[in-house]
């Protein structure tokens, strides 16, 4: 039903011609062999005005990119995790400027890195506590292991702190981040990181349900969203597409087999950062409970106050000017963050079209979403390529979504 086109274009103040380029667009990709194959769908005022695959989901199989394929969404479970911890919040569980070590003892005393060669780290005391704001926000001083930039990164692939191939639990995998060095000082600067993973697991001790099952109960079953969760049924194993990266001679290498993939298993360790697969239809539930400020077909999971709180920059500035200029294929010039998401604050700085107030975010596979409330808009590009920052997809997309308004 999500699926389903709802509306004319011009009925919602969108071009059919423009968006015609879109169509052009989406198989230019796949002729080219940049992707193997893609699902984009526009949503205007309520009503969904486009929606289109094109190309295969599995390549080897031939299995066409269909309106019900199963795709990993990785880093596009943070927002649903920062829904939930803030639905804990709403309860009263905690405060935002709260020390996590309230809840997790395993953070206190926090070394940072101030140095260091050849593999030796040199530490200061941390000046304060980790909260949850800057976990939402990724200014905790955390970090990932996949970033290869830093002494404390290669310490996280070291100790094996990788939330998406750990077979202990949740609660293990946390602890033994908590026994590394920080990148920064709490809320000095914005570093992508772990944080979300930790969130899921203060959602475990604050709830006193695992992580994975609250969720499920409080956010994905009441949203409606059936094919998203951190493994795929047997039942739907056929649906799940294949994950692809680009080769040094430009065609695309199988990186994961549906045939054979660890979605088709439970997991031990389901990561709130980057584990859940979902459908594009699905993903459109979660964002028009946004776009509705934290309801969806009567069901509410947040108020209208916490949706604005989330969707406001809490960094000072531009996330360039808190530490990080780039990310993946996106410049964060003019770009801040809020409680799970990232925020538009000057288009111009961005260099991208786009409105003050929009916020985003996007999956390692190039996977991406963006809502903006001034326009009613939400937009969701499913594909499966590794990592995202192999073509600039998103801003193209944006500049053909956005070239498509026509009132």
């Amino acid at each position: 039903m999500e699926w389903t086109l709802q509306a004319e274009p011009e009925a919602v103040g969108l071009s059919s011609r423009a968006l015609a380029r879109v169509d052009g667009w989406m198989d230019r990709l796949v002729e080219d062999g940049r992707l193997a194959g893609l699902s984009v769908l526009v949503s205007r005022r309520g009503m969904v005005a486009y929606a289109r695959c094109t190309g295969l989901a599995d390549k080897a199989r031939g299995v066409a990119m269909a309106p019900d394929t199963i795709l990993r969404i990785y880093s596009m479970t943070k927002p649903l995790t920062s829904v939930a911890i803030m639905m804990l919040y709403e309860e009263g569980r905690f405060q935002l400027d709260d020390p996590i070590t309230r809840f997790l003892p395993c953070f206190r005393d926090m070394r940072v890195a101030v140095g260091g060669n050849r593999g030796r780290i040199e530490t200061a005391p941390a000046m304060r506590d980790i909260t949850f704001r800057d976990l939402l926000t990724h200014t905790s001083g955390l970090t990932y292991g996949f970033m290869n930039t830093t002494l404390v990164d290669a310490q996280y692939r070291e100790q094996e702190i990788d939330f998406q191939t750990a077979e202990t639990s949740l609660a293990e995998v946390v602890e033994r981040a908590a026994a590394l060095p920080l990148l920064a000082q709490p809320g000095s600067e914005w570093n992508y990181s772990i944080a979300t993973d930790v969130l899921g697991h203060l959602v475990a001790v604050i709830s006193g349900q695992p992580f994975e099952d609250f969720l499920r109960d409080r956010v994905i079953v009441p949203l409606g969203m059936e094919d998203t969760g951190f493994d795929v049924p047997a039942a739907k194993h056929a649906r799940l597409a294949a994950n692809y990266i680009c080769g040094a001679d430009g065609a695309l290498q199988l990186i994961d087999d549906p045939a054979t993939s660890r979605y088709l298993q439970p997991r031990r360790v389901c990561s709130g950062g980057g584990g859940l697969v979902s459908t594009t239809g699905d993903y459109l539930r979660f964002c028009r409970m946004m776009l509705n400020k934290g309801e969806l077909d009567g069901v509410r999971l947040l108020g209208r106050k916490t949706v604005e709180l989330m969707t406001t920059n809490h960094l000072r500035g531009d996330m360039a000017a808190m530490g990080q200029p780039r990310f993946s294929e996106s410049s964060y010039e003019g770009v801040g963050f809020g409680l799970g998401f990232s925020v538009m604050l000057d288009p111009a700085r961005a260099q991208i079209v786009g409105t003050l107030g929009e916020y985003a975010w996007g999956g390692a596979a190039s996977t991406a979403f963006w809502i903006d409330p001034a326009e009613e808009l939400a937009v969701i590009l499913m594909t499966q390529l590794t990592p995202s920052s192999t073509y600039p997809i998103r801003r193209e997309l944006r500049s053909l979504t956005y070239g498509a308004i026509i009132d």
